[in-house]
């Protein structure tokens, strides 16, 4: 026997090589309602570098806004990169940073966004009483002064578009200019990932209903 092939034997015994030849093919799951479910194989290399970027980060799957990235994958991925970071590395409390998306969401009735940012939020500690208010569209009841903060000056600039001289100084006195300026990247991040999940109509998962009414 060749020593080629008795090497090849010893790595098959050791499992270091796989009895199958790699494949590029991938099951990514995409959903989307417009914007019809890609699937790997018929991507563009530009839509299947998209994807493996964003699988390469601290997600975990394409739902949400990503079929529709898809389609523009160079505005795609910087997309990504800034929801990466306003999600993942905010200078917010995680509690906090989950309570602006979960007020923007409410701002545009992003069913999806909602229901799947509601979970997290819940797990990172903000008050389900503080979330069915919202829900609702009532100011809660009870809010912590950090959270006051981030509610007075979220709600102000989603309605009004700008931001009182109170509720800027009272946010930069919880947060300081990054924390402001971080709250800001999160709601314009989460509304432009509302735009596209209302405008595809994405649908929610199996067997779930609609959580806010407009």
């Amino acid at each position: 026997m060749r020593l080629p092939a008795v090497c090849a034997g010893i790595l098959a015994i050791l499992g270091i090589v796989n009895a199958q030849a790699p494949t590029t093919t991938r099951d990514l799951h995409l959903r989307g309602g417009r914007f019809q479910p890609l699937s790997y194989d018929a991507m563009t290399p530009e839509q299947k570098a998209l994807a493996d970027s964003i699988l390469a980060g601290p997600r975990t799957s394409l739902d949400g806004p990503f079929n529709a990235l898809l389609r523009s994958p160079e505005m795609g991925e910087l997309a990504q990169k800034f929801g990466a970071y306003v999600r993942y590395h905010s200078s917010l409390p995680p509690r906090l940073n989950e309570f602006v998306i979960l007020i923007t969401a409410r701002h545009w009735t992003a069913q999806y966004e909602w229901q799947a940012h509601r979970k997290i939020a819940l797990a990172a500690g903000l008050s389900p009483a503080i979330v069915d208010a919202l829900a609702a569209g009532k100011r809660p009841a009870s809010l912590h002064p950090d959270e006051s903060a981030v509610y007075n000056f979220c709600t102000e600039v989603l309605t009004t578009k700008h931001a009182s001289d109170a509720s800027f100084e009272a946010a930069k006195e919880k947060f300081g200019e990054r924390g402001v300026v971080d709250m800001l990247g999160v709601m314009g991040y989460y509304q432009f990932v509302s735009m596209l999940l209302n405008v595809d109509g994405y649908p929610l998962p199996a067997g779930a209903q609609p959580e806010l009414k407009p």
